[in-house]
């Protein structure tokens, strides 16, 4: 599929940059051999435009040199504007033909001089944020290659859409640094527009008989409501869902390509669960009136982008999951139709904790769907055989342990389909019949769920022995007791530093016009937990020893009775307050 001739290509993105840091301006010399001009982004106010040379440097400027493989964009601040850059990346793969980079390092370039004290203290605020965004993880990006739309996307656009600039070919919901691309935008900087996804990009390379076969998983984050575990849950007033992750499988043989798309994402309707120091938070529903109009948009959504959907639900029939799962289902009912499908699975019921073979009565109630809607499917010849016209959206609560085994099983049995149909496996062979392939492929989809799962818990995702091995370990539900009290900790006391920082990159909090993002000030010493610990942990060790002294002075025993009874008080008092105690968001507003 080559561009058409009255075509041109747009010019190539830079490859490698070096930034020249001078007292006033920061200047990056394309090092590529792709352009003469360099671009000079001013330390004052940000300001941004292309140069022919280098300033001149005396003895007196001595300025600092470094190489970096992108800039990921601007972010505008209240106290002035930050230059994000990569300044290491690993080459992970190809992706049609060209290669594919994780970042595995990022720097914010300040581009601000604060004077006066209070926009001192403003940008040690935002020094946290900072710190924050530059530890995000799981992004990707191509140099040539558009990662943020599907093979079938792509080749339906046609050849003189895929001329165009990365940045304008990119599909926005799935372009990680939409935002902080817009001042680069403004000032028409093509070949500096470098797109980026968070998500995961992974490929095996496996011999089936006498074919090679390359199997390739993409999982693309929407950024529409981004976040974490427990900050965001549910949909937005527009039907956009927490934690929404497109995962495209993508199968090469015999020199034809098969695609297949799934979707993942909260139950779409306005829920949420704030954390308050309980190992499992409550759910709490929130306006309910407005569920069903909520979860209409959503899902015509979803049928705008990938046709006919059928909604597999996998959450628990009792207890808090049971009323979320009876809202979701009572909300859906009036779209229900041919192209609209609602199965609910309680798969702790029927597969508890071992018997995820049982997958497979979900698998019978959905094989006729998948047969109906099929999957994209490219000839030797790069022409189109069949196309998907229908997706599968997969829910748990988290959208992370149950949802990626069940997101597995049903990868495994399309791309056993496009295998028998290309001749590469007999009509009743399966992967499971080649051991090493068969391998390979379960650790592609553990470490495409794990990746996933850390993103939004911070966490690899539980089960996964399962999806990597075929059975479930020893230390597979080992490591998912740990990783559940990681997940604990992390969601009472560090993910709200982190939703922070990513609303902060996705611009989805400004207080001005202008979209400079101003910050909220830090809760209080008492709502600190740490102080509420410290109080405790002094209050115990004083009753230890009023009890050792008691035993000569009852006085001791009557002191020690204080310190105990001050002990519990606090602990109250915090279990009480507990979501007052708890790392939150400082851009946070609850929906009730």
């Amino acid at each position: 599929m080559d561009a058409p001739k009255d075509a041109s290509p747009s010019p190539k993105l830079h490859t490698r940059l070096r930034v020249w840091e001078f007292a006033d301006r920061y200047v990056f010399e394309p090092v590529d051999g792709l352009a003469d001009l360099f671009l000079s982004i001013s330390r004052t106010n940000g300001s941004m435009n292309l140069v022919q040379e280098l300033p001149p440097r005396g003895p007196s400027a001595n300025p600092k040199v470094r190489i970096v493989f992108g800039v990921v964009g601007v972010l505008k601040l209240a106290v002035g504007s930050c230059c994000l850059v990569i300044t290491d990346r690993d080459c992970v793969g190809s992706y049609m033909g060209h290669a594919v980079f994780k970042v595995t390092g990022l720097k914010f370039l300040p581009c601000t001089t604060a004077s006066s004290a209070e926009q001192k203290k403003m940008e040690s605020e935002f020094s946290d944020l900072l710190d924050a965004a530059e530890r995000s993880i799981g992004l990707y990006f191509s140099y040539e290659a558009n990662l943020t739309l599907t093979l079938q996307r792509l080749y339906d656009l046609g050849d003189t859409f895929k001329a165009l600039p990365l940045w304008k070919q990119a599909e926005r919901r799935f372009m990680w640094n939409g935002y902080l691309l817009e001042p680069l935008i403004e000032n028409k900087l093509d070949q500096y527009l470098l797109p980026v996804i968070q998500g995961s990009f992974q490929n095996i390379h496996a011999e089936v008989g006498s074919d090679k076969v390359v199997v390739t998983m993409i999982a693309r984050r929407c950024t529409r409501r981004i976040g974490t575990r427990c900050w965001r849950r549910g949909a937005d007033p527009e039907g956009y869902a927490a934690n929404f992750v497109e995962s495209e499988q993508i199968m090469q043989t015999k020199g034809y390509t098969a695609s297949y798309v799934q979707v993942r994402g909260s139950m779409p309707f306005l829920w949420e669960q704030i954390v308050d120091l309980t190992y499992k938070p409550s759910f709490d529903i929130v306006r309910v009136e407005e569920a069903a109009r909520v979860l209409e948009r959503h899902y015509h959504d979803l049928q705008k982008k990938y046709g006919a959907v059928v909604g597999i639900d996998l959450v628990n029939t009792t207890g808090g999951e049971g009323r979320l799962y009876e809202r979701y289902a009572k909300s859906i009912e009036p779209i229900l139709s041919e192209d609209i499908r609602f199965i609910h699975f309680d798969f702790h019921k029927i597969c508890g904790h071992i018997h995820f073979e049982r997958l497979s009565q979900l698998y019978d109630q959905i094989e006729d769907y998948l047969k109906k809607h099929k999957y994209f499917l490219l000839d030797d010849q790069g022409k189109k055989m069949a196309g998907q016209t229908g997706t599968v959206r997969t829910n748990c609560v988290d959208c992370l342990d149950r949802t990626n085994v069940t997101q597995s099983m049903v990868g495994r049995k399309t791309l056993e389909s496009q295998l028998q149909q290309l001749g590469v496996l007999g009509g009743n062979d399966t992967i499971s019949n080649h051991p090493a392939f068969d391998a390979d492929y379960k650790v592609l989809w553990a470490n495409h769920g794990d990746a996933i799962s850390t993103q939004y818990s911070g966490t690899p995702a539980l089960k996964g022995d399962f999806v990597r091995y075929g059975k479930r370990t020893t230390q597979g539900i080992l490591n998912d007791l740990w990783n559940a009290l990681a997940r604990y900790y992390f969601n009472n006391f560090a993910d709200g530093t982190k939703q922070d920082a990513m609303d902060l990159l996705q611009g989805h909090y400004v207080s001005s016009v202008s979209r400079d993002a101003a910050i909220p000030s830090r809760p209080g010493v008492m709502q600190s937990f740490r102080a509420a610990f410290a109080l405790i942990f002094c209050a115990a060790m004083f009753m230890l020893m009023s009890l050792r002294q008691a035993r000569n002075d009852l006085r001791h025993l009557v002191v020690a009775l204080v310190w105990a009874g001050l002990c519990v008080g606090i602990a109250l008092f915090v279990k009480k307050n507990g979501r007052k105690f708890c790392n939150r968001p400082r851009f946070y507003l609850s929906r009730n």
